[in-house]
């Protein structure tokens, strides 16, 4: 069905939403990306390495700036199906200029929704959230538990996630939303967890593990998640949310442990030790059980499996990445 129709992605250029892009290729999907920055080196844009590339087509707009040029797309491609993965999403450095957030997250999201509810030729819009407004969860968490955000950036997110709950209360708005566990795959950016440290140690750098890496989380292959958000455009109930996780759960140093017995490294002398992040939530538990008896959807690939993949795309690609920027430069 979805070859038949237009799949608009914002925020295509992000890691989880140039890997969605890639996965509705690889489904035949005619997919049109939206994102505020020009496409960066290929490496980090899955949907560039499928062989169906030529139907996807890209727009450099910014939901901050280009709310106009959005909806005239919009209006003239009339999409059935949009899936939202623009945001600020880094999480530490949203107390640095929290506005910039919530400008993001909340202002400028409420007023795309505003816009997109007027569009009656959409048949899902699925919007990609965060279980960080849930704050650090004691046990497994459904998808009605209460939010508890403990940064600005999980403040913007939850505000965003309310007023989308009331477009579709008052209005019919067809949205679904999903919240995953921690992503990871090929061709992540490489300031996040699994890639700097695959990185770091091919190349002989030492790795910052923040409080000693004890907060504890499920990661989940990229892969799984854009499988999950496909059926999601198809079978999920408007007005639901659904977890995307995996029940594997691993401290952050039991991964980084993990990637140094697959390439041979001691962890000892690889990793530093270091202060933790301001507000960082102990762990996210995310009870997936929603969307797997009513999508039948599972996660397939394991974390040793996943964490392979990534080893192979460093090694791969190791005369690019090691010339990219490591670190995360913020744009307004």
């Amino acid at each position: 069905m979805f070859s038949q129709e237009q799949v608009l992605v914002i925020g295509s250029n992000s890691f989880s939403g140039a890997s969605f892009c890639a996965y509705a290729l690889r489904q035949s999907a005619q997919v049109i990306g939206v994102s505020r920055s020009e496409e960066p080196n290929s490496v980090f844009l899955p949907y560039k390495w499928e062989k169906e590339a030529g139907n996807f087509t890209f727009y450099p707009y910014d939901i901050n700036h280009h709310l106009e040029e959005i909806m005239e797309l919009v209006e003239r491609v009339k999409p059935a199906y949009i899936v939202n993965f623009a945001a600020q999403s880094m999480v530490g450095q949203s107390w640095e200029h929290p506005e910039d957030w919530f400008r993001t997250n909340a202002v400028s999201t409420v007023s795309l929704h505003n816009r997109l509810r007027c569009c009656d030729f959409i048949k899902r819009y699925v919007h990609v959230t965060t279980p960080e407004v849930y704050g650090s969860t004691d046990g497994f968490i459904r998808e009605d538990a209460p939010f508890n955000p403990s940064t600005p950036y999980a403040v913007s997110r939850a505000a965003g996630d309310m007023s989308l709950k009331t477009f579709v209360d008052a209005y019919g708005f067809p949205a679904v939303s999903t919240r995953a566990a921690n992503v990871y795959g090929p061709g992540q950016q490489l300031y996040r967890i699994v890639p700097r440290t695959i990185l770091y140690l091919r190349l002989g750098q030492k790795l910052q593990l923040h409080g000693g890496g004890l907060s504890k989380r499920s990661f989940i292959h990229i892969d799984d998640v854009s499988s999950a958000t496909w059926d999601l455009m198809d079978k999920g109930k408007v007005g639901e949310t659904y977890h995307i996780s995996t029940n594997e759960i691993v401290t952050i140093r039991e991964l980084v442990e993990r990637i140094c017995h697959k390439m041979g490294c001691a962890f000892e002398d690889h990793v530093e030790v270091v202060g933790d992040r301001l507000g960082k939530d102990a762990a996210y538990l995310l009870d997936s059980q929603k969307i797997r008896s009513e999508i039948y959807w599972e996660d397939r690939i394991t974390l040793d499996e996943g964490l392979d993949r990534c080893i192979r795309w460093v090694d791969e690609n190791i005369d690019v990445l090691k010339n990219q920027s490591f670190d995360y430069v913020h744009k307004p």
